[in-house]
């Protein structure tokens, strides 16, 4: 009797081992099959597509890295493969070891820490939110107060000596207050958004808000009512 439970007992556990394997297995196709994920730093001005592959390497799946990738993190040139185990994923080098170990926060979200460079997250690419690169800012540009246009104003991709990241931003004829008070000399790209800068060290700060009309909002938001647009 003794010996047929720990028989049953045996068995019990295989079962639910293999049950495990097939659930991973499954959770690893549909990674796969999710097509190309964002790696991207803690201020997304870095990032890098990872596709993630079923088939196995040498060290866990395959995957293909985005040509770009080494230049945007050195780092990721040493990895060869994946692994997906309890929501945590891993890429690895060619003799196993760990480069990066994505811990799932959220849903479809993973968050990795590496001493010394902080945080770095994973997302199915076509979850990311989209963040415009300076080259694609780049023109002319006016602002609306409500329905009246304030300012126009060009956006050049040229950049401010002496100040990193810093570009220049030329004022045209006629703009009327609060814009011409401020007297904006320069602009760049912070997190996602477009920041105007004075002289003086002042500033507005605009996010967008929809991609169709290339149309940016003042943030926070206030009683000015104050937009971007594209010409």
């Amino acid at each position: 009797m003794v010996m047929r439970a720990g028989l049953i007992l045996v068995v019990m556990l295989l079962l639910a081992a293999n049950d495990r394997a097939f659930a991973q297995s499954d959770a690893v196709k549909a990674m796969a099959a999710s097509g190309g994920w964002e790696i991207s730093n803690a201020d997304r001005d870095k990032t890098c597509t990872v596709t993630f592959k079923a088939d196995p390497a040498r060290t866990g799946h395959k995957l293909d890295l985005d040509p770009a990738c080494g230049n945007v993190f050195p780092f990721i040139n040493e990895v060869e493969g994946w692994t997906l185990s309890n929501d945590i994923v891993r890429l690895i080098d060619a003799r196993g070891k760990t480069i990066f170990e994505f811990t799932e926060v959220e849903s479809g979200m993973y968050e990795a820490e590496r001493p010394a460079e902080g945080l770095f997250f994973l997302q199915n690419a076509a979850a990311a939110p989209t963040i415009r690169t300076p080259d694609q800012i780049a023109g002319e540009w006016v602002v609306m107060q409500g329905t009246k246009q304030i300012c126009a104003m060009t956006l050049a991709n040229t950049a401010v000596p002496n100040q990193e990241g810093a570009l220049v931003l030329r004022i045209k004829p006629g703009c009327e207050p609060p814009a011409a008070r401020l007297n904006f000399i320069l602009w760049r790209m912070d997190q996602g958004e477009v920041v105007l800068a004075s002289a003086g060290g002042q500033s507005w700060r605009f996010e967008e808000e929809d991609t169709l009309t290339f149309t940016w909002r003042r943030v926070p938001e206030g009683a000015d009512d104050i937009r971007m647009v594209r010409k």
